[in-house]
C-alpha cells in the first residue's frame, strides 16, 4: 500500500511521517486489500487537523479528525479508518455456516 502524506500550511517532518505510517501499519494487519491512503496533515485556527481518503478494490472511505495536538488527530483519524474498514471486511465475510446450508440442501 501507498501512503502519501502532504501538509496544508504545516510541514511534514520525518517523525510525522513515521508516525503515520505506524499507524496505518494497524489498518494494514486488519484489511491487506488496501491500495491506496493520502493523508492531508493541516492547521485550521486552533486546531490541527488529519483528514485521510483510504481506497481499497470498489470502495472509498474517507476520515478526518481533529485535535489540539497533531498526533492526538492522527491517532483518532487511524481509528476512525480503522473502524470503516473493520466493518467493510464484516461485510465481505459469509457469516452463514456451510455445513448446516449443505444439510438444508440434502433434505
Amino acid at each position: 500500500m501507498q501512503i502519501q502524506v502532504s501538509g496544508h500550511q504545516v510541514e511534514v517532518t520525518a517523525a510525522l511521517r513515521d508516525y503515520v505510517h505506524a499507524k496505518f501499519d494497524r489498518i494494514v494487519r486488519h484489511f491487506d486489500n488496501l491500495i491506496d491512503a493520502q493523508v492531508i496533515l493541516g492547521l485550521e485556527k486552533l486546531a490541527q487537523r488529519a483528514e485521510c481518503t483510504l481506497k481499497v478494490p470498489n470502495k472509498t472511505f474517507h476520515a478526518d479528525a481533529a485535535a489540539a495536538d497533531m498526533y492526538a488527530a492522527i491517532d483518532a483519524l487511524a481509528d476512525k479508518l480503522d473502524r470503516q474498514v473493520r466493518q467493510h471486511k464484516e461485510k465481505l465475510t459469509d457469516h452463514h455456516r456451510a455445513d448446516a446450508r449443505k444439510q438444508r440442501q440434502a433434505v
